[in-house]
């Protein structure tokens, strides 16, 4: 009884929302309008961090590669060599 009870509840509600779904209007032009307005500035966003990621990256590599140089230089001189 209990298991038919629970079925029930979740048919009717499941009905319900269905219900309340479709009765939705649809969404004006203006708020149609701000949605694509939001999108693209979150586009433009979204490229601006991704440009200052690149530019981080690039400088990151660049102080990399010169303290690896040196570091392997002075690594180099420091290690007698075994012949």
């Amino acid at each position: 009884m209990r298991k038919l009870a629970t079925v029930v509840a979740a048919l009717a509600m499941g009905w319900s929302v269905g219900a309340a779904y479709s009765k939705l209007p649809p969404p004006a032009e203006e708020a149609k309008a701000k949605a694509q307005a939001a999108k693209a500035k979150a586009a433009e966003a979204a490229k601006k961090e991704t440009e200052a990621l690149a530019k981080a990256q690039d400088r990151v590599a660049e102080r990399y590669k010169k303290e690896k140089g040196k570091g392997a230089a002075a690594t180099a001189a420091a290690k007698p060599s075994r012949k």
